[in-house]
């Protein structure tokens, strides 16, 4: 009942992958969880963790990412 009375409160979460060349499914390939998305721009993502670290990405070139609600 804890769980579900927390859950009205706690608001969604993300899944953000983020891939550092076009080739989704590499090594390289990173996820995080997320509740919040602070700037989601085609050359720069930043957003905090559900553990509280601060996480930006910048490129030049574009980013390849993908933004899943958990």
């Amino acid at each position: 009942m804890w769980k579900w009375l927390k859950s009205l409160f706690a608001g969604p979460q993300y899944k953000v992958c983020v891939s550092f060349n076009t080739q989704w499914g590499d090594a390289d390939d990173k996820e995080f969880i997320t509740k919040k998305i602070m700037v989601q721009k085609e050359n720069y993502l930043k957003f905090r963790t559900i553990e509280g670290k601060m996480v930006e990405f910048r490129a030049s070139a574009g980013l390849n990412y993908r933004v899943e609600e958990v």
